[in-house]
């Protein structure tokens, strides 16, 4: 099954707000270029799924952006994974599923209620150590592999 990158975004700082791109070098070392999360080696870039998103949203009633969730890419078209390993390839780089996202605090502030119904089955997305660099542009096909 093959899946489409929708979304790209980084934050300069903690806490910054996202910035959304629409293409992006991504590195073994930083991960994506510009996101200050990029060099923690358990949490080089993290990936949200629509259609995990997508179910949480309806939980609790609102239609909300995707970086509300703090994401560094949005795909989709593809079963996310529910439990740590297995790769993931978008456009040139691959991408080791390292672990879940567990959802914050930050999500409670953005609308009550999120937090939990993205706690349920993965709906938070993954995080993931870069074992392949390379350039990336929203539109890019997306492939997982066991």
């Amino acid at each position: 099954m093959t899946g489409r990158l929708l979304g790209i975004a980084r934050a300069a700082s903690l806490g910054a707000p996202l910035e959304v791109v629409r293409e992006a070098t991504v590195t073994v070392d930083m991960g994506i270029d510009g996101d200050v999360r990029g060099s923690k080696p358990l949490r080089q870039v993290t990936v949200l799924f629509r259609e995990g998103w997508d179910d949480a949203c309806r939980e609790v009633g609102v239609n909300l952006p995707w970086i509300t969730r703090r994401a560094n890419l949005l795909v989709e078209g593809i079963d996310r994974p529910r439990e740590a390993g297995g790769r993931l390839v978008i456009g040139e780089i691959v991408l080791d599923v390292v672990q879940e996202t567990e959802p914050c605090h930050l999500m409670e502030r953005a609308q009550a209620g999120l937090r939990k119904a993205l706690t349920s089955d993965w709906r938070g997305g993954v995080c993931c150590k870069v074992l392949v660099g390379g350039r990336i542009s929203t539109g890019d096909a997306v492939e997982f592999a066991r």
